[in-house]
């Protein structure tokens, strides 16, 4: 079933996510409603904040970025109740654009590698190194499960520039090609 995302402004986004049981079919069914919601709305990750849910969980399929970064070819993770364990002191800055703050893209700078621990979606445990788009993509949908957005990372500066962009998208005035829940609903 088709989600709506959650957009910026909505109190939601900034909630504190609590952490999740990897069984059973409601569990089941909430990973294939993140799937084909991402997938829908063209994302490459979609956190359980972005869909309601205070979740500690998210979803990334970064095999579009293959290209550009072979290591993303096969990069379809589940991350249940992750926990980013080290960042190195490296930082590397791209540009990002997020579905809950649709029509903008700004240059972010991120730690270039990490490591994250968390539960795949049996419930195992694991620990992975990431860096390139992987670390890029994995600490993008990890601030959402920590009440970030990616606006948070620009200068004071930047975001004032943005405000009119940000008053358009928080009152609903944005292109969108999927099913969205505005702040205030």
């Amino acid at each position: 079933m088709l989600l709506p995302v959650y957009i910026y402004g909505h109190p939601v986004l900034r909630q504190p996510t609590v952490e999740i049981d990897p069984r059973g079919e409601e569990f089941e069914k909430l990973l294939q409603n993140m799937w084909e919601t991402m997938y829908e709305a063209d994302g490459i990750g979609l956190a359980a904040p972005q869909i309601g849910k205070n979740f500690r969980l998210f979803v990334i399929d970064a095999s579009n970025f293959a290209q550009r970064d072979p290591s993303c070819a096969d990069f379809k993770r589940v991350f249940v109740n992750p926990r980013v364990t080290r960042r190195s002191a490296g930082q590397v800055t791209m540009n990002e654009g997020c579905l809950s703050v649709p029509g903008i893209h700004e240059d972010i700078a991120r730690p270039a590698a990490i490591t994250i621990a968390y539960q795949d979606e049996r419930g195992n445990p694991r620990v992975e190194e990431l860096d390139g788009m992987r670390a890029r993509v994995v600490q993008h949908e990890y601030d959402h499960i920590e009440g970030i957005t990616f606006i948070d990372h620009l200068s004071p500066l930047k975001k004032r520039l943005l405000k009119s962009k940000l008053a358009a998208i928080t009152g609903g005035n944005f292109h969108k090609e999927y099913r969205v829940v505005l702040p205030g609903k």
